[in-house]
């Protein structure tokens, strides 16, 4: 083999191996999960720097390795309940659409593969805005779900001023 197809190969592998892996947190009482495919790194909680005229889910940004990156409060976004950021909040890395951004979770809980047969649709009686715009499915895991977000719907672009949109 040339090492054109050996280093495609290996892309093509490492694919693979991450498929169906998902990324779970807890935010309150619930676990929900983000493809591992999209998550770049997990980093501490750090200074965010405020943005005056967004949303109030998004917290502001982040100098990461001098990169610039518009941060989410997920717990904010999905309206739950207020929870001051302690030593285990971290802020997940991901990236969507060429765009990099932040989400802040209470922490991090693990990696689990959650075969394809085992997620269903979002189910019909949630609030169908909130079902279009976040999940992507339920997975089925044991006798628990999973609720399962689909990143490039978390940060709407559109709620950004252009000042903050980077790519």
């Amino acid at each position: 083999m040339l090492d054109d197809e050996l280093m495609e190969d290996s892309i093509d592998e490492e694919e693979n191996t991450q498929q169906n892996k998902y990324l779970l947190f807890p935010l309150g009482e619930e676990l929900y999960g983000i493809p591992i495919q999209t998550v770049i790194n997990i980093v501490e909680l750090q200074k965010i720097t405020a943005v005056p005229d967004v949303p109030g889910y998004i917290k502001g940004l982040i100098n990461l390795r001098g990169n610039v990156l518009p941060v989410i409060d997920l717990r904010v976004r999905f309206n739950l309940s207020a929870r001051e950021y302690d030593d285990r909040t971290c802020i997940i890395i991901v990236k969507s659409k060429d765009q990099s951004f932040g989400l802040i979770v209470d922490t991090v809980a693990e990696v689990q593969d959650i075969p394809a047969d085992q997620i269903e649709p979002p189910v019909q009686v949630m609030n169908k805005k909130f079902n279009k715009q976040y999940i992507m499915g339920i997975g089925k895991v044991g006798d628990s779900i999973r609720i399962l977000l689909d990143v490039d719907k978390l940060l709407d672009e559109d709620d950004l001023p252009s000042g903050m949109k980077v790519s």
